[in-house]
């Protein structure tokens, strides 16, 4: 089924706020926030996310993954400046009931268009522990370049030159 991104609005929190309280959806992040990975106060990271995220591209950009068939929001992608690597730094979350249907692939290949197409950035990054097997495929799938490991840390990196050599990535509708 084909996706779309969709730039959220406020009264759209709730599906923000249904993902990171969702245990299987947030599992990757219990590092970070045991035990569970759910954020401790999601409303409160809504808002923040609102007045900081939306509208701000290119240096942040925000957008919930939509299915085209039925409007229904299936995860998230965004992607954000860093200066000091002079990059931005993406991220993808497809809602845990939501995984295995394709989304991920059509999310990254999506934000790939708007990063590289629409907002000009230069190239874009991403890194997640080793373990995450799906994660790799799909960033392989669509073009990233693995650049390195440390720490049980996979580091990728697709650039727009590598982007617009390739022309559009199957997937992105």
């Amino acid at each position: 089924m084909a996706l779309q991104l969709y730039i959220p609005r406020p009264e759209d929190g709730w599906f923000y706020v249904k993902m990171l309280s969702d245990p299987e959806t947030m599992a990757y992040n219990a590092p970070w926030f045991p035990p569970d990975g759910c954020i401790p106060e999601p409303e409160s990271e809504w808002q923040a996310l609102q007045a900081s995220w939306i509208g701000r591209q290119p240096e942040r950009f925000y957008a919930f993954l939509q299915r085209k068939s039925d409007g229904a929001f299936v995860g998230d992608v965004n992607y954000h400046y860093d200066p000091e690597q002079d990059r931005w730094d993406m991220g993808i979350v497809i809602y845990a009931p939501e995984r295995g249907k394709g989304y991920g692939r059509q999310g990254l290949c999506l934000l790939m268009d708007r990063a590289f197409r629409v907002d000009g950035v230069s190239r874009l990054h991403n890194d997640f522990e080793q373990t995450r097997h799906a994660a790799y495929r799909i960033h392989m799938a669509v073009g990233f370049r693995e650049t390195g490991t440390a720490g049980g840390i996979t580091h990728f990196e697709m650039t727009r030159d590598a982007y617009m050599e390739r022309g559009t990535v199957n997937g992105a509708e």
